[in-house]
């Protein structure tokens, strides 16, 4: 007895719609933002102003920076991480492609 109806493990209406990430992912991506803001912070002013963000993930970095207490500054940064992931996808690249070309040594 082989019945079809149990051999396709893929709902067919659901093919229209992308699955979601799962809770692990979702996490890494929100880490990996995160870090991107932390990378944020540690640049210096100047190469700061060359960064399209908003203003305020702007002023949350510079914020960022005059806090010195460990939990303080960390809070900080879980709140950096978490303007970032309110940005759309062409504004994190644009970010991500600004750091890229700080990061690389110039000849």
């Amino acid at each position: 007895m082989h019945d079809d109806a149990f051999d396709d493990h893929q709902d067919p209406h659901d093919s229209a719609t992308p699955p979601l990430p799962s809770k692990s992912q979702r996490k890494r991506d929100a880490t990996a933002l995160q870090d991107l803001g932390e990378q944020l912070v540690k640049l210096t002013p100047t190469q700061l102003s060359r960064v399209p963000l908003p203003d305020e993930l702007r002023a949350a970095v510079q914020l960022a920076r005059t806090i010195t207490q460990r939990g303080g500054h960390k809070r900080q940064l879980q709140y950096i991480g978490k303007l970032m992931r309110q940005l759309d996808e062409m504004e994190t690249a644009a970010i991500c492609a600004v750091l890229g070309t700080l990061r690389t040594p110039r000849r």
